[in-house]
């Protein structure tokens, strides 16, 4: 990729973004009632995405060979834990990617 090929890539993107950003203030403006059908997906779509993740991650486990999951489980159950506890999704997700981290190079 020459460089004007590389500058051109960096403003489409740059572009996009500023783009799609900035659409949801345009279209749902601050004086104007947000339609009902976006509160139910403002509502419905953070759990939906983190299951998603939640089983995206946990797809190649395996319960029948290797640490049989230990790290993974052990991860979940802190960030569970955690979570319950301190109600601080950074502090869970941390604690959890710590916990993971340190299981998988010191366990297996």
């Amino acid at each position: 990729m020459t460089l004007t090929q590389q500058f051109i890539t960096i403003g489409i993107v740059v572009a996009v973004t500023v783009f799609t950003r900035a659409i949801a203030f345009w279209l749902f403006p601050e004086g104007k009632k947000t339609p009902p059908f976006v509160q139910y997906l403002g509502k419905a779509l953070p759990p939906a995405v983190f299951g998603m993740l939640v089983i995206y991650c946990l797809k190649d486990c395996s319960l029948l060979s290797g640490t049989h999951a230990l790290p993974e489980l052990l991860s979940i159950a802190l960030i569970t834990l955690v979570h319950v506890r301190k109600r601080n999704m950074f502090l869970s997700i941390a604690s959890g990617t710590v916990c993971y981290m340190l299981l998988t190079n010191y366990l297996c």
